[in-house]
């Protein structure tokens, strides 16, 4: 919620917006010139020449490359976090999730899936007066907010107030929330794992990484597991956790922890966080975790078995 309400406050601050009445791009509230007009009238030679190249590089070049590498580099050591924890589209697609699963009994407007967590028959009134207000209010603030990027936040309200918007508001505010209304009703996390480019990223990323941020399963309590399936049906991604491989879909959220020590007692669960095969979260579960790793036990016990057969 905090890196929600930092999205929606980045444009009114002037942390970083474009206005497109100036053509300027302001960033921590100055613009960002890249002064390359003034530079060659200034000095016409070839030194003067690789002045401008050279700044050219460093204040439009490199700080792309740098945006560009965020995601990327997320994804190596974190995994897909950012997807669990931070995206504000995701956020809103689970909130759909939730209110679906309240008023049919079903994550999807299409079909009931295995995983689908079970839910009460009853406040299906409230829960359709809440869906109502948020397939309204959420689009048109973020509608408003977003467009804030392209053009001065004071001139929306502005128009706002008096109700008379010049094309590019009206155009921005209307494509935003057509788009957000769709794709929270229609796509919902069939775009983070199919399209979303900085999901992608992160996914490939993750998926190379030795290092990356990842959930796994401590083998060595499977015994311990009572077939309950909550760490599934936690899983909004479709995730089958118990099946502890590398799953690109995973989004580190931990739900199936929760779940799992819900179902089994606080510590007594079967996942964790690890990086590589040292364990990081949580510290209750870490402490009975076995010393051999999950996969060389798991190796261990392929070995007997052979061994026995």
């Amino acid at each position: 919620m905090s890196f929600i309400l930092l999205i929606f406050l980045m444009p009114v601050l002037d942390i970083l917006r474009y206005d497109s009445a100036t053509k300027e791009l302001i960033i921590f509230g100055q613009v960002w010139s890249l002064g390359l007009k003034e530079g060659f009238y200034a000095d016409p030679s070839a030194s003067g020449a690789f002045h401008i190249a050279l700044q050219f590089f460093l204040k439009a070049i490199l700080p792309w490359l740098a945006i560009l590498l965020i995601f990327p580099l997320l994804g190596y050591l974190t995994g897909r976090l950012f997807c669990g924890w931070l995206c504000p589209e995701g956020t809103l697609f689970e909130l759909a999730d939730y209110l679906t699963l309240k008023l049919t009994g079903r994550r999807s407007l299409y079909s009931k899936s295995p995983n689908d967590p079970d839910t009460g028959k009853f406040g299906k009134l409230i829960y359709g007066a809440l869906a109502f207000a948020s397939a309204i209010i959420i689009p048109l603030l973020g509608g408003i907010a977003l467009t804030g990027y392209f053009v001065a936040p004071k001139t929306i309200w502005n128009q706002i107030i008096n109700w008379n918007f010049t094309l590019g508001v009206k155009a921005g505010i209307i494509g935003i929330s057509i788009y957000m209304l769709t794709t929270s009703i229609f796509v919902r996390h069939t775009l983070c794992k199919f399209v979303c480019a900085a999901g992608l990223m992160q996914m490939l990323f993750g998926w190379i990484s030795p290092l990356s941020l990842r959930l796994k399963m401590d083998i060595a309590k499977g015994k311990d597991c009572t077939d309950c399936k909550e760490c599934e049906k936690a899983c909004f991604m479709n995730v089958i956790p118990r099946k502890n491989k590398r799953d690109i879909s995973c989004v580190n959220c931990g739900a199936c922890i929760a779940a799992c020590n819900k179902e089994l007692g606080k510590g007594r669960g079967l996942f964790h966080y690890s990086i590589g095969e040292k364990c990081t979260a949580p510290q209750e579960n870490c402490k009975n975790l076995t010393g051999i790793s999950p996969y060389h036990l798991q190796k261990e016990q392929e070995g007997v078995k052979i061994k026995a057969l």
